[in-house]
Formats: structure tokens, sequence, C-alpha cells
């Protein structure tokens, strides 16, 4: 490129940094692309793009601590031109319905990611959506999307856990009659038959994450 102002200015966050490195290597190689920032968690992510000011975001949805999608949110709130694409190794529906409504322009699966990346930043640097056709298929499965509130959704993260109904109440300070409440509403909301087909769906769906 002969103009340093067509250079698009990325930021990566990923709390892994073999995928940073990863992602560094493939960039370094074009011309109009230069990566000007990384970050670890959510707190860096939002410090590092006030200071870099980036044309695009590569935004990992799981780290420690608040979420990408979380951290989509805050930086949206404070610049709401900002573009940023989603980098997971997941895509329940769920998960994608959040993170497009949290404003992401694109989606990039990890496994992916090599041969998808650079497309994806000229893409949504260019105004564009970039949503693969695998996650669009995915959605088409599941619409329209499953809505849990935030306490049906914690109760469901307790049970993947292993815990009864007295101890879900327990940790949420509440009654085992509620625990048991939340959960037969989250049955009917997701047509499944009992808990572990809840979960599974759950799962499966994106709603909740099983720790690595």
């Amino acid at each position: 490129m002969s103009s340093q102002s067509t250079v698009i200015r990325v930021l990566c966050v990923d709390d892994h940094p073999l995928v940073r490195k990863g992602i560094a290597a493939i960039l370094e190689n074009q011309s109009d692309i230069s990566l000007v920032g990384e970050a670890g968690n959510s707190r860096e992510a939002i410090e590092a793009y006030g200071l870099v000011h980036p044309d695009v975001t590569l935004m990992d949805l799981h780290m420690p601590g608040a979420d990408g999608i979380e951290t989509t949110k805050l930086i949206i709130r404070q610049n709401p031109a900002a573009r940023i694409i989603a980098l997971t190794s997941y895509y329940g529906d769920n998960e994608i319905y959040r993170a497009l409504k949290a404003g992401v322009r694109g989606y990039i699966l990890k496994e992916t990611v090599h041969s998808e990346v650079v497309r994806a930043i000229r893409t949504v640097h260019a105004g564009k959506l970039l949503v693969p056709a695998e996650i669009t298929n995915r959605l088409n499965e599941h619409f329209p999307p499953v809505t849990l509130t935030k306490r049906e959704i914690e109760v469901l993260q307790l049970a993947a856990q292993g815990l009864g109904n007295k101890e879900i109440g327990d940790q949420l300070g509440t009654t085992p009659s509620n625990a048991k409440m939340h959960l037969q509403n989250v049955y009917s909301k997701l047509g499944a038959s009992d808990r572990t087909h809840a979960l599974a769906i759950s799962i499966r769906r994106g709603i909740i994450h099983l720790d690595p």
C-alpha cells in the first residue's frame, strides 16, 4: 500500500499468548494490516483500545473475569463505531445471538482463524458484516433464539457442576423449591425432559460452558 492511512490497525484480545502470537505471525505478512496492540483480559482490552484506537478488534469471547461479550459491550458503549470481530472455539446459537446483539461485526471460529482472519479483518473494516455459513446455519436451526433469565442461567451453571436443588439454593441464597422452579422453567423453554437433557442442550447451544 502506498499510503500509511490505508493500513488497517488491529487490536488482538485473547487470554492465550500462543493464539495472539499466531495471529501476529499471520498479520505481519500483510502489507495493508498492522497489529498495533494485544491484550489478555477485559481490563487490558479496554485500556489498549483507549490507547491505540484500532480500526478492527479481534475479541476472544471466553476469558477469565469479564468475557468477550461483556467487554465488547463496554468498548462499544464508549466507542459506538468500534468494529469488533468475535474470536471463539464455541458456536452455540445462544452465544452467537449474544455476541451479535452486543455489537460484533464478525464471527471467526478459532479452528479456521489461519484461513479466515485476514479476510474477516478486511471485510469488517469495509463496513460489512461477516458471519460464516456454518454459523448462519446454526442460527437458522434455532430461530427464534431461546431467552433464559440471568438467574435461570446461574441455576443451570450450578446444576452443571453437579449440585442438587438444596445446594443450588444455598449458593444463590434461595430455597430448594425456588431452584427447582427455575429448572422447571428452563426445561419448558428448552423443550428438555429432565436435568441431564437440559444441560446437554444448554452446552450444545452455548448457553452455558463447562470449564476446561
